[in-house]
């Protein structure tokens, strides 16, 4: 059996390749859309690719499905519940349907939760005779998780309908499963699919009985409400990506290639609508930008970012240190945002050549923050972090709005009013303060080092603060004690 994971830090996406090679015949599981990768394999172990298994229509990319069809004219299979709903030809499978490669037999089995059409995929090396050797989760059973099941409320689909679809799924179709079956699901820590995915791209049925909060014993109604609370706001995109992976559309050019446009283009383009996005990184960018840019740095969760706070079909000019631009358009096109109108040439010196478009960032030292609290009254501190954040503490007052939520936000935030936004430790304060200034936001500082310093610096006031008070003499000590009684 050939077998490979595929996994996407950037996107904390997993896809998968498996093959028979006594037979030549493999199939892709939930593939990217650049698709280089399986090909390359592919042909390497002489292998044919002759279908294409999503486990359900993602929302958080947009899937290679269409392009991986095309290269290797593979059909393209999902769960039943997906017939009629999308614009290409599918095959569609149900409940204990086998997909014989060879000896290697493929087990689909239906796991609605995460949505209505999810799929799980048993994988049978030697038939049905011996043990499963894996699972391919999708987004129903993750590592240390299982599948959000509130993604399409806004489609009349309620999320505690499907948490219940979830609960079964997993108690009948996949714990059943024996214990020692690797667990291979589409994610990792970071996706916003779930609220507590870990870092592990594998494990076991065992291992999750275990270990895994949601599968921990419970009642159907208990594990509605564990699974269906305190997840973090969608990203913008989501909801553009889910319907982009079920229509026809153009395919990703097997090349990307970026044009340069001038200062005076890039300029026009932007007040044409377009949006200028700098993936530089934050300290860079904070040191001289085109006015107007928001920033969202390649070394993060670039694509991701992007579309929390950029409305899907925007027109989008680039601007990256050299030789990235390729990078970012492909990463970019991996969530379906393909209209990159090219990157704006030589930035540095562009920027010198016209000082009146440049402006730079206002960022604050924890202690700079504590100091403008005091001194300007009405200062606004917005949290952008995930509510499951918050747990680790937050600036007293802020007003948390996920960073996913700041674009539709906006409308109740004062332009005019002074700003301070902070995040765990300051890329995403980076990309919230530029959005606020690209929107018109006048006096917009964010924290340097976010949340984490802020904490830092309070821990070390407070130690300040105890040393000062156990280093006095008793009596002064039981003199606070008692004014503190009398207040």
């Amino acid at each position: 059996m050939f077998f490979r994971q595929y996994y996407l830090g950037c996107l904390s996406h997993a896809s998968y390749m498996i093959g028979d090679e006594a037979s030549g015949r493999a199939v892709v599981v939930d593939p990217q859309r650049d698709i280089a990768e399986y090909l390359t394999d592919a042909a390497a172990n002489e292998l044919t690719i002759v279908e294409v298994l999503e486990t359900h229509f993602h929302a958080d990319f947009v899937s290679g499905h269409l392009e991986l069809a095309a290269a290797t004219g593979a059909t393209i299979g999902y769960g039943r519940a997906a017939a009629g709903l999308v614009e290409f030809p599918i095959e569609t499978y149900g409940d204990g349907d086998r997909i014989a490669l060879g000896d290697l037999v493929l087990e689909i089995r239906e796991t609605p939760g995460h949505t209505p059409e999810s799929i799980s995929i048993v994988i049978r090396p030697e038939g049905d005779a011996a043990a499963p050797y894996g699972v391919l989760t999708g987004d129903t059973l993750f590592i240390g998780d299982v599948g959000r099941p509130d993604l399409l409320v806004a489609t009349g689909v309620t999320a505690d309908d499907l948490a219940r679809s979830l609960y079964h799924s997993l108690h009948e179709r996949l714990l059943t499963l024996p214990d020692a079956t690797k667990v291979f699901p589409a994610h990792g820590a970071g996706s916003a699919c779930g609220k507590h995915l870990s870092t592990e791209t594998v494990s076991t049925i065992g291992e999750q009985r275990a270990t895994n909060y949601a599968l921990a014993p419970m009642s159907e109604d208990e594990f509605v409400e564990a699974v269906t609370q305190g997840q973090s706001a969608a990203p913008l995109y989501f909801s553009f990506a889910a319907h982009r992976n079920r229509e026809v559309h153009d395919l990703l050019a097997t090349e990307s290639h970026v044009g340069w446009l001038s200062m005076e283009e890039v300029l026009t383009e932007q007040a044409n609508g377009a949006t200028v996005l700098d993936g530089r990184d934050d300290r860079t960018f904070a040191s001289g930008h085109l006015r107007g840019s928001v920033n969202v740095g390649l070394a993060g969760r670039f694509a991701e970012y992007a579309g929390e706070v950029i409305p899907a079909g925007t027109p989008i000019v680039l601007v990256t240190d050299a030789g990235r631009e390729a990078e970012a358009q492909i990463r970019l096109s991996r969530i379906g945002f393909d209209q990159v109108l090219g990157a704006l040439l030589d930035p540095p010196s562009a920027f010198i050549a016209a000082p009146h478009h440049i402006e730079h960032s206002s960022r604050l030292s924890a202690g700079a923050l504590d100091a403008r609290i005091t001194a300007v009254p009405g200062l606004v501190i917005i949290d952008v972090r995930t509510a499951s954040e918050l747990e680790n503490g937050a600036v007293a007052g802020a007003k948390h709005i996920p960073l996913a939520a700041l674009l539709e936000g906006l409308r109740d935030l004062d332009p005019a009013a002074p700003t301070v936004v902070y995040c765990a430790s300051g890329y995403r304060s980076s990309i919230a303060a530029s959005l606020l200034r690209a929107h018109g936001f006048g006096d917009v500082s964010d924290l340097v080092g976010g949340y984490a310093a802020w904490a830092a610096r309070s821990s070390l006031r407070r130690s300040a603060a105890s040393s000062l008070v156990t280093s006095e003499p008793q009596a002064c000590a039981l003199e606070v004690a008692t004014n503190d009684d009398s207040m």
